[in-house]
C-alpha cells in the first residue's frame, strides 16, 4: 500500500476530524457507570485481580461469559490501571472504535470503494453503534472488530500480487484473526469476508486460494465449536432456549429485515427490544423469509448491470451476522433475538454501499462538489445528534432500565434488574413493585422470584419469601444465588438446619461464593457449632480477599 499518498496532510485533517467528532458525541459517556453484565466482567470477576488469574483466564472454564480470553486480558489489565473508575474503560471503547472507523476507511479505500471516508465517518458516528462503545462488557466487541478489521486489511495487501512482502502480510493476517477469535467468537465468519474480497478484485478463486484461506476456515470452525458447546451446556442455553429449525428459520427472515431497518431508519433503538412471538403455523410469519429471497434475486440479477459491489455488500452483511441471526441458540434469545450490537461490524457492508452509490449518483450528474460535502454533513450530523442523545441512556444503571421499560414496555427484563438498582437503593417497596411487574409480565423468572423474596424479607414476610425462594429454585436448581437467598429466609424463620442446607447447596454449585460461606458460618454458629462456623468464616474471608482458586 501506498501510504505514502494515503496520509496526505488533507487525509490526516479529516482522520483526525473524524476521530475528534467521535469521540466528542460519545461525551454523555466518558464519566458514565457500570451498568448491567459490567459485574460480572469487571467489577466482580475475581479473575481480574486473582495472582492466577491470567492464567485461568485462558486455561480454565471459570470465565463468567463465554471463552474471550484477550477480552478478559485487556480487562484485567485496565483493571490494574484505573480498579473500579469506570472513566478509563469507557476511554478504552471508544478510542477503539475511532481506530476502527479509521481502519473501516482504510480497507474500502484500498478496495478502490468510491465514499471511503463517508463510510467511515458514518460507520464511526452511527447510533447504532452505541451500545457496542457505550457498554463497558462490550469491549470484547470493539476489540474484535478491531483485530478482525486489522486482518481484512493485510489479506487485501497479501493478495495485492505486486507487494513484495506477500509472506508477511500473510502470516499477520493469521495472526490477526487469531487475536480476533481470542477476543470474541463471532470473528468466525471472517473467512468469508476474505473470500468476497477476492471475488470482488476478480482474483480467480482455485485451488491455490482455497488452500490459502483453509486455515482460517479450520481457526474458525474450531472457535466456533467452542463457542457453541460454551453456550449450550455452559450458560445453560439447551436449558431457557429451545426453538424448532423452521422457528430459527423465521427468527432469521425477521432478524435480517430488522438490522438493515435500523441501519438506514436508527429510531427507537433500545437496550432490549421486544420478544418477538413465532408462529410457523401463522402464514404472514413467512412474509419476511420471502422477502429475504425477493431481494437476493434482484441483487443477484442487477449484477450485470452495476457489478459486484451490490452483491458483496450484501454477502458481507449476512455472512456477518450469521451467527447471531437465530440459526444458533442464545442464552439472549431468552429475552429478546436482536441487539444493537450483534450488527457492529456487519453494517459495514449496507454503509459502504450507500455511500459508495450516493457518492457515484452525485459525480455521475456533474453535480458541484459542495453538493456532495452538504449532502453527507447533514447525514453526520443527524447522526451525530441521535448517537448523543442514545449514549445518554448508558450513564448509569438507572437510566438505563428507565429508558428500556419507556420504549419497551413489556421488558421483565428490565422491571427485574431496576427493582434491584432500587433495592441497593434502599427503596424496598418500589423494589417490590418492579419484582412483581417483571413476574406479571414473565411468571417463570428465577432472578425476579429470589430478588422478591430477599426484598419481601426486608419487609418480614418470610414465609411470600420462602414461597418465592422455593419457585426459583424450582424453576432452576443450578442457581447458587437463589439458594442463598432460600437460606437466608429459613435463617429468618429459625430453621437453621434447612437454611444450612441451602448453604451448603449453594457452594456446592459455586464454592468460591464468599457470602454463602459467611452466611453458613452463621447458620453453625446459631446452632452452636463454633468450630464449624469458625472455619466457614475463614474460608469467606479467603475468597473475599483473593477470589476462587
Amino acid at each position: 500500500m501506498q501510504w505514502h499518498r494515503t496520509w496526505q496532510p488533507k487525509v490526516c485533517l479529516l482522520a483526525a476530524a473524524v476521530s475528534i467528532v467521535t469521540v466528542l458525541i460519545y461525551r454523555p459517556v466518558w464519566h458514565g457507570g457500570f451498568i448491567w453484565d459490567d459485574d460480572r466482567y469487571v467489577t466482580q470477576n475475581s479473575l481480574l485481580k486473582a495472582p492466577d488469574g491470567l492464567h485461568r483466564i485462558w486455561f480454565s472454564l471459570d470465565a463468567p461469559s463465554q471463552y474471550f480470553p484477550l477480552a478478559y486480558t485487556v480487562l484485567r489489565i485496565e483493571r490494574s490501571l484505573w480498579d473500579l473508575n469506570p472513566t478509563g474503560y469507557h476511554w478504552v471503547n471508544i478510542l477503539l472504535h475511532v481506530a476502527n472507523a479509521l481502519l473501516v476507511w482504510c480497507i474500502l479505500a484500498r478496495l478502490k470503494i468510491p465514499g471511503a471516508w463517508w463510510a467511515a465517518a458514518i460507520f464511526a458516528l452511527h447510533p447504532v453503534q452505541v451500545e457496542s462503545v457505550a457498554w463497558i462488557s462490550e469491549l470484547k466487541n470493539v476489540l474484535m472488530g478491531f483485530f478482525f478489521l486489522l486482518t481484512l486489511l493485510t489479506w487485501i495487501e497479501y493478495v495485492d500480487a505486486t507487494n513484495r512482502h506477500r509472506g508477511i502480510f500473510y502470516f499477520a493476517a493469521l495472526v490477526f484473526f487469531l487475536l480476533a477469535l481470542f477476543a470474541k467468537s463471532t470473528a468466525c465468519t471472517l473467512p468469508a469476508a476474505l473470500l468476497l474480497i477476492l471475488w470482488l478484485k476478480e482474483k480467480p478463486i482455485g485451488r491455490r486460494s482455497v488452500l490459502e484461506i483453509m486455515p482460517f476456515i479450520l481457526l474458525a470452525l474450531g472457535m466456533g465449536m467452542v463457542a457453541i458447546w460454551w453456550e449450550k451446556y455452559h450458560q445453560g442455553t439447551r436449558v431457557l432456549v429451545a426453538l424448532a429449525p423452521i422457528d430459527r428459520c423465521l427468527v432469521a427472515g425477521r432478524a435480517f429485515w430488522f438490522y438493515l431497518s435500523k441501519i438506514f431508519w436508527p429510531s427507537d433503538l433500545t437496550f432490549i427490544y421486544p420478544q418477538w412471538q413465532i408462529d410457523a403455523a401463522n402464514p404472514l410469519a413467512y412474509f419476511w423469509l420471502i422477502a429475504a429471497a425477493v431481494l437476493s434475486l434482484l441483487i443477484y440479477y442487477s449484477r450485470r448491470f452495476i457489478g459486484r459491489g451490490m452483491e458483496t455488500a450484501a454477502l458481507f452483511f449476512v455472512a456477518t451476522l450469521m451467527p447471531l441471526l437465530g440459526f444458533i441458540m442464545l442464552y439472549t434469545f431468552r429475552y429478546t433475538f436482536v441487539a444493537d450490537h450483534y450488527q457492529y461490524l456487519a453494517c459495514i457492508g449496507p454503509i459502504a454501499l450507500a455511500s459508495a452509490g450516493l457518492v457515484t449518483l452525485i459525480r455521475s450528474t456533474g453535480s458541484a462538489k459542495w453538493l456532495e460535502g452538504a449532502g453527507g454533513l447533514v447525514i453526520l450530523i443527524c447522526l451525530s445528534v441521535l448517537t448523543w442523545r442514545q449514549s445518554a441512556t448508558y450513564r448509569d444503571m438507572e437510566t438505563l432500565w428507565r429508558t428500556t421499560i419507556s420504549r419497551n414496555p413489556s421488558c421483565w427484563m428490565a422491571y427485574g434488574n431496576l427493582g434491584v438498582v432500587q433495592f441497593q437503593k434502599g427503596n424496598i417497596d418500589d423494589a417490590v413493585d418492579k419484582y412483581e411487574a417483571a413476574l406479571r409480565l414473565h411468571e417463570a423468572y428465577p432472578e425476579g422470584h429470589y430478588n422478591l423474596a430477599s426484598a419481601l424479607l426486608q419487609r418480614g414476610k418470610i414465609d411470600e419469601a420462602i414461597m418465592h425462594g422455593q419457585r426459583a429454585i424450582e424453576l432452576d436448581r443450578s442457581d447458587p444465588d437463589a439458594h442463598v437467598v432460600l437460606g437466608n429466609a429459613f435463617m429468618n424463620k429459625q430453621d437453621f438446619e434447612r437454611a444450612i442446607r441451602e448453604y451448603e447447596q449453594a457452594l456446592t454449585i459455586r464454592p468460591e461464593d464468599s457470602n454463602a460461606h459467611y452466611n453458613l458460618g452463621a447458620a453453625f454458629r446459631a446452632k452452636g457449632e463454633t468450630d464449624r462456623a469458625d472455619l466457614e468464616y475463614e474460608k469467606a474471608r479467603q475468597f473475599e480477599a483473593h477470589g476462587p482458586p
